[in-house]
């Protein structure tokens, strides 16, 4: 621990650096608990938002019915989109992403459990880049958080978008007023196994300018 923090920093970097997009690895047979997920949610509420307003909402959706429909505008979006992916020349650790993204259009509809992030309100359809990045740089945070708290309690997780294409038929099916933005889609269910690694990243010193672009530290 270092002397200037009050928590164990090899712990907290572990989280951060080995919570990742789950698919595969989800348990698509062992239910959980609506309780477990209220209690990320509460974790994920105390991420930073704008004007610390709470404007975000949450939707589990764990009716296999619901589930099944859900996964049916997932598939008809990231199916197309996958096989649209030119794999040729790719490295293998794109080609186990791409692998563990197919798996998860074939089985979304299974997972135990799905939660919505949401935000009130609407941007408008020419907002400017300033508007827009504030809107969602107050939703990120919590999805985010959401994601490390269900990590550190065996959950695994991942960040979709692709039923944002059916949006107006999934808040149809689920009764979300049309004042609602959805912001992103996770796939939740305890995950197999305890080996997750850092992934291979280039080092800040290679990505990080001071002062002026491409002007390095």
């Amino acid at each position: 621990m270092s002397e200037q923090s009050e928590f164990d920093l090899e712990q907290i970097d572990r989280l951060l650096t080995t919570t990742k997009q789950v698919r595969k690895r989800l348990d698509l047979d062992r239910p959980v608990p609506r309780e477990l997920l209220l209690e990320c949610i509460d974790i994920a509420q105390h991420a930073p938002m704008g004007g610390n307003l709470e404007r975000n909402r949450w939707l589990i959706i764990d009716d296999p019915d619901l589930k099944a429909t859900i996964g049916d505008y997932y598939a008809r979006v990231g199916g197309p989109y996958l096989e649209a992916n030119d794999t040729d020349g790719i490295d293998d650790g794109q080609r186990r992403v791409i692998d563990s993204a197919r798996f998860l259009v074939d089985h979304i509809g299974e997972v135990p459990a799905m939660v919505l992030a949401m935000r009130l309100d609407r941007l408008a359809p020419d907002a400017a880049n300033f508007d827009v990045a504030g809107y969602h740089g107050s939703v990120a945070p919590g999805v985010w958080s959401f994601q490390l708290a269900a990590r550190a309690r065996g959950l695994g997780s991942a960040w979709t978008t692709f039923t944002l294409v059916h949006e107006r038929e999934v808040a149809e099916l689920l009764g979300i007023p049309d004042t609602v933005t959805q912001v992103a889609l996770l796939p939740v269910g305890f995950y197999r196994g305890t080996s997750f690694t850092p992934a291979a990243r280039r080092p800040a010193r290679e990505i990080t300018y001071v002062n002026r672009w491409k002007q390095t530290v």
